[in-house]
This record gives structure tokens, sequence and C-alpha cells, in this order.
């Protein structure tokens, strides 16, 4: 698991919009990222919905929300249309970036075990080191952990 301190794993995954998007990109920035198992699911748009209401305070600081799902690139882009998400969806299709974070893992749904995204948030400085790390977080604890950075 990552800990507050460490290094945070860099990463270059295509966007909803196409584009190779790196977590280099972003050195200078704040940056929320946060894996999410589905787009279009219940707690994954309540999720993305909480925190695309509190972007505008959010962009005012410059600070960066990234969402990572296994999604393709053309689902996200329809996620974020059909939800008006103003924040950059990526695409990790085989979870390698998830595994980096350790938010690929052992999950139960319906009483089978299987793997999976582990709902998880990190926060990172300017510096790519992580400020905080949650792991099997609720969906609206990423807005909240984005409204605290954005006090700090």
């Amino acid at each position: 698991m990552l800990q507050k301190g460490d290094k945070a794993p860099e990463f270059t995954l295509t966007s909803d919009s196409g584009e190779q998007v790196s977590l280099a990109d972003l050195i200078g920035k704040k940056v929320v990222i946060y894996f999410y198992p589905k787009a279009g699911t219940s707690g994954c748009t309540r999720q993305a919905c909480s925190i695309r209401d509190l972007y505008p305070r959010i962009k005012v600081n410059d600070i960066a929300v990234i969402g990572i799902s296994p999604d393709a690139p053309k689902a996200l882009a329809k996620f974020r249309e059909d939800h008006r998400l103003p924040f950059i969806l990526l695409s990790d299709p085989d979870h390698a970036v998830a595994e980096a974070y350790r938010a690929w893992g052992p999950k139960t749904m319906f009483g089978q075990e299987r793997q999976g995204i582990i709902r998880s948030h990190f926060a990172v400085d300017e510096h790519g080191v992580v400020l905080e790390a949650k792991y099997k977080v609720k969906p609206e604890q990423t807005a909240e952990l984005a409204e605290r950075l954005d006090q700090s």
C-alpha cells in the first residue's frame, strides 16, 4: 500500500479524448488521482459527480483531478459527456497503473471473490510525492479529499 511520503508511481495512459496523459505532465500542480471500477455504475457516478460539483473551486486553485478505470476510452468519453465531467478520465485496461498504486486486488461481490479495482484515492503534491493514500473509500470521500487538498 502506498503511504504518505512515497513517490507516486509514474504513468502514461490514454484519456477519454484519445490523448496520452502522464503524471509527469502535472508536476508543479497538486493532483487528486482516484481509481473507480466501472464508468456509469451508480457508485462511480456518485463519486465523479460529487467531484464535478466541487470542481469550480478546485480548478481555481490549480488542482488537477484524474479518474482512472479499466474502461475503454470510448466508454470514458460517454461517461464524461453524460455527466458533464470537467476533469481527466484515463483508461487502464490492463490495470498496470492500478496495480502500481495497489488499487487492484481481491474483491467480494455477490459472495464470490474476484480481482478488480479497489475504490481508492490519492493526493499527490507538486513534486509527485503522496500526501494521502486511502483504500476502500466510499464514493463521496474522494470529493472530500479534493476539498481538503483545496484548503491546504
